[in-house]
């Protein structure tokens, strides 16, 4: 009994399907979207017009795709440690930043002083970063200014550094213009995907926000995955 080619040409075509699927699929159904479980909304202070350049709508996230990470990819961040470029915050403390509890209120976030001022995490060795989240102060309608994150495996930023975001607008930082929006703050917190970057060091400025000239974060996570 003779097969059609027509026939031969399908398992042919199923074959190939199956062979490229069993090559490059694993790598495919590796990516999921990050899980974030957020703190409870918090809004008690007395309401202050945002203002600030190329600010995005409040309610941009709901258009937002999920942003995806491999399966195995966890806060590699949580109880590392912090330091920064202002060595006697005003509130808080700087382990703050990684301790896991994210709710805003008093006795959460840390707060640095005014002007340009970073915070940076030592993952304590490289990582493959995929997301990096970012609660900053949110029981106050806010947007922060000259947000730039970065990553380096040089733990003074000179070299090897991979920038992830900037909303820095005229440069007022010295990193470039940002083409990156402001955003009002909320307990969704900010989600900044990475592509796969391999980084030891995190670091993320700010230049106070549009309710006053202080730097705050309540907590930073790091998704990431140990380098094979």
């Amino acid at each position: 009994m003779k097969t059609s080619k027509k026939v031969i040409d399908s398992v042919l075509w199923k074959a190939i399907a199956l062979a490229v699927i069993a090559t490059y699929g694993a790598h495919a159904n590796d990516q999921v979207p990050l899980e974030i479980e957020f703190p409870p909304p918090l809004t008690i202070g007395t309401p202050v017009p945002v203002n600030a350049p190329n600010l995005e709508p409040e309610d941009a996230w709901r258009d937002r795709p999920p942003v995806m990470v491999p399966e195995n990819a966890t806060n590699v961040a949580l109880d590392k440690t912090v330091t920064s470029s202002d060595e006697w915050p005003i509130i808080g403390e700087l382990e703050y930043v990684t301790d896991g509890i994210k709710e805003g209120d008093e006795g959460n976030y840390v707060e640095l002083g005014p002007g340009l001022q970073w915070i940076q995490i030592d993952l304590e060795q490289p990582y493959t970063i995929h997301a990096i989240a970012v609660w900053r102060y949110f029981s106050q309608d806010r947007a922060y200014h000259d947000v730039i994150i970065q990553t380096s495996n040089d733990p003074e930023f000179a070299s090897d550094v991979n920038t992830h975001f900037n909303n820095d607008h005229d440069n007022a930082a010295g990193f470039g213009v940002g083409t990156d929006k402001a955003f009002i703050e909320s307990h969704r917190g900010q989600i900044v995907p990475v592509d796969g970057v391999a980084a030891r060091y995190v670091r993320l400025y700010s230049r106070g926000n549009t309710a006053n000239e202080m730097n705050h974060y309540i907590e930073v996570e790091v998704y990431g995955v140990s380098p094979e």
